[in-house]
């Protein structure tokens, strides 16, 4: 039997990020609906002080708080705290850097059947002239048609990310995301695989925050090194949840992966000096990433 969602933590995690346009529009949906909320932004060990001084005035919005931590504990420890912290029955995950974009993006959520995992999705905003040189909107915008909820239904437990995520406190509680997840990426991936063993179902609906800020070129090239090096770290948790590893594993032919290894070698500064100038190229964004990891 359904379970009527009526209570809603929304939880945002934060480093570095003004969010309180973001909390505001949650506000405003949430007041609209009637609804018994929360919103709590944890800001993990923040370097930026314009950032945790603009953010501040969350606190002053009903029902919102604003916590700041003195030390970085990583994004898998952050969200854990959050869920501890919380006090409904339902938690919303929302990456700072996001947007709202539906007016009624919290209604869709609590409308939905699933009771127990609920993945909203991201959608990618931006001008394709102005962002022609950015190569985190490049790679985005080719990978959106994978990221529809007709496509996330095909693998469900695959394409789990926290960026817009809802799931019942009790399950977050006892599977909790894997703290040893410090740096960039794939604690989701794994939380995923989780909840794939403990046949908690996922559903995937098109309710999605919008993805409208990119890092600059050579900002994103260390953030792809450092998710590489994670996915490496972990591989053999997160084998058949990544396609770069179930591509790599593919390869069955030491040569080839020899070969890679010694044109990442050779050319893998120049490589990056593509990527993090003005004219990126995907193609050798993803020659960059395979040779990458497979130099690790």
């Amino acid at each position: 039997m359904e379970q009527v969602k009526t209570e809603l933590s929304i939880l945002i995690p934060t480093y570095n990020t003004i969010c309180v346009d973001l909390v505001r529009t949650l506000y405003e949906q949430a007041v609209k609906l009637s609804l018994t909320y929360e919103i709590i932004v944890a800001d993990d060990g923040s370097t930026d002080t314009q950032a945790i001084g603009t953010n501040q005035s969350i606190a002053e919005i009903p029902n919102c708080q604003y916590i700041v931590r003195q030390e970085n504990v990583g994004r898998a420890a952050i969200r854990n705290i959050l869920a501890k912290t919380a006090r409904y029955d339902y938690l919303l995950f929302i990456d700072s850097d996001m947007r709202i974009g539906d007016p009624l993006f919290l209604s869709n959520y609590l409308q939905s059947p699933c009771d127990t995992v609920i993945d909203g999705g991201v959608a990618i905003c931006g001008d394709d002239k102005l962002l022609k040189g950015t190569l985190r909107y490049l790679y985005e915008k080719s990978e959106e048609a994978r990221h529809t909820a007709e496509q996330r239904c095909q693998t469900p437990y695959q394409h789990l990310h926290t960026a817009n995520l809802l799931i019942r406190r009790d399950i977050m509680l006892q599977y909790p995301f894997d703290e040893r997840f410090r740096h960039y990426g794939y604690e989701d991936v794994l939380l995923g695989k989780t909840l794939r063993q403990h046949r908690i179902a996922i559903s995937h609906i098109d309710n999605p925050v919008l993805f409208c800020d990119f890092e600059s070129n050579p900002e994103y090239v260390a953030k792809t090194e450092e998710g590489l090096r994670t996915l490496h770290q972990f591989r053999e948790d997160l084998r058949g949840y990544s396609r770069l590893l179930t591509f790599v594993g593919n390869i069955h032919i030491p040569v080839i992966l020899s070969t890679i290894r010694l044109w990442h070698h050779l050319l893998g500064h120049l490589e990056r000096k593509n990527l993090c100038g003005t004219r990126p190229c995907l193609l050798v964004f993803k020659l960059y990433r395979l040779g990458y990891f497979l130099s690790l």
